[in-house]
């Protein structure tokens, strides 16, 4: 089995598609280099912040407004995907890893410490 660190293992390659990680553990490193362009993260972040916001006002505001926030996130991370990353959403595969994914790396900035998060896996920062 492949490491989660193996340089075959990004997004675009098709061994992403044969190896099936067994935890969030495994998948963590995965993600995050599906999410290598610093303008896919940003779109990704900016996009769960927005459908969480909506997500919360719809308890005011009625469903519409959480159903708004899906399509919101859930669009500005595909057109990450396609647009920039080049890549297949994680979420057709692994659709709760990927929310925990989005929802971690979102924390994480909030946190500051994204940047030491990818620098561990060894993932650029440019």
């Amino acid at each position: 089995m492949p490491s989660p660190r193996d340089p075959q293992l990004h997004a675009a390659s098709p061994l992403r598609e044969v190896w099936r990680p067994r935890s969030f553990a495994e998948f963590w490193p995965i993600y995050l280099r599906e999410h290598s362009q610093p303008l896919t993260r940003r779109l990704h972040i900016i996009g769960t912040l927005i459908g969480l916001g909506l997500l919360l006002a719809a308890f005011i505001g009625g469903p519409m407004l959480a159903l708004i926030g899906v399509m919101v996130g859930y669009s500005l991370a595909w057109i990450a995907h396609f647009q920039v990353e080049g890549n297949r959403p994680a979420t057709f595969g692994h659709p709760l890893w990927s929310l925990r994914g989005d929802l971690r790396m979102t924390g994480l900035f909030l946190a500051g410490r994204l940047e030491a998060e990818l620098r561990r896996h060894q993932i650029g920062l440019s």
